[in-house]
């Protein structure tokens, strides 16, 4: 017994175990390597059509769906920031072709992940990486809460990593490409909405008071006018500050002041007053399944 034990814990037992685990590394990282030998394979036979991905890019902008979700919009140093979201970068990317991009989570340690967005165009050999820290921990109604479950510590890492991963997707695909994009799901939101622009803002409102308890009141008082007045760029812009608040960008509070509640507004949104009060008349066939996200 003792003799295995002594056998065990040679240093010869010890250099053997220590060949064995990296004969495992090599062996992974030779299949890895393989791997990406043969998507680099598979791109230069079958080369992206520059003007067949970009009309599939535009073709999927046309999409109002997509449209809806393909800008994010938040304050900074008393400016408006605006961009292409990582829906929309995803989109582009999937038209684009022969890209490998992903979020990976390289080490978990005691209250931390060690994480990587990549994104590597396979054809010209162009490749953006961020490596990022994400702490087990968020924020909860004042408080800093620690996260133990797996699924919790999972869905952060993505979360953080998405912003990560939109800047190196966007950082590959051309430039042009991106603006015309943007440009498509502009036209698409202005021109191809489902129902009349009045229905459209009404929905936009109620999915405001519903999902972030923001107001008429103080949605018409951060754009200075009565939502009977909106245009067809206010309704992107509700759109596009919807989105950042959805993503995490930003905060109700960087957008709207909850006193600007109690004002007095027009009469568009009628359907959040107290059953008490009277409402306005609906008129028939107006769409009500419209969503904003």
């Amino acid at each position: 017994m003792s003799n295995l034990a002594e056998q065990f814990n040679s240093p010869q037992m010890g250099q053997l175990q220590f060949q064995g685990g990296g004969a495992l590394a090599q062996a992974s990282a030779s299949r890895e390597m393989e791997e990406v030998k043969g998507q680099i394979f598979m791109a230069k036979q079958f080369p992206r059509n520059v003007f067949q991905a970009e009309q599939r890019v535009l073709d999927t902008c046309k999409r109002p769906a997509l449209a809806q979700v393909a800008m994010y919009q938040y304050p900074r140093g008393g400016q408006r920031v605006t961009g292409p979201s990582i829906r929309l970068a995803e989109a582009i990317a999937q038209n684009w072709g022969n890209l490998s991009y992903g979020i990976q989570e390289l080490e978990q340690r005691e209250g931390e992940s060690v994480a990587k967005a990549f994104c590597w165009d396979l054809e010209t050999n162009v490749r953006q990486e961020k490596v990022f820290t994400v702490k087990h921990s968020m924020k909860a109604k004042g408080s800093i809460k620690q996260l133990t479950d797996p699924r919790d510590i999972y869905e952060k890492v993505a979360n953080d990593g998405a912003r990560r991963l939109r800047s190196c997707i966007l950082g590959v695909i051309p430039g042009d490409i991106i603006d015309k994009a943007i440009g498509q799901c502009h036209e698409t939101l202005a021109g191809n909405g489902q129902g009349p622009l009045k229905d459209r803002i009404a929905n936009a409102l109620r999915s405001y008071k519903e999902q972030h308890r923001v107001t008429q009141e103080m949605i018409e008082a951060k754009f200075g006018y009565n939502a009977d007045s909106f245009t067809e760029y206010d309704y992107v812009e509700l759109i596009n500050i919807f989105n950042s608040l959805k993503d995490g960008l930003s905060k109700v509070e960087d957008w709207f002041n909850k006193d600007d509640a109690k004002k007095q507004s027009s009469g568009l949104g009628d359907d959040f007053k107290a059953p008490a009060e009277p409402k306005a008349e609906v008129k028939s066939g107006a769409p009500n399944d419209i969503p904003i996200e």
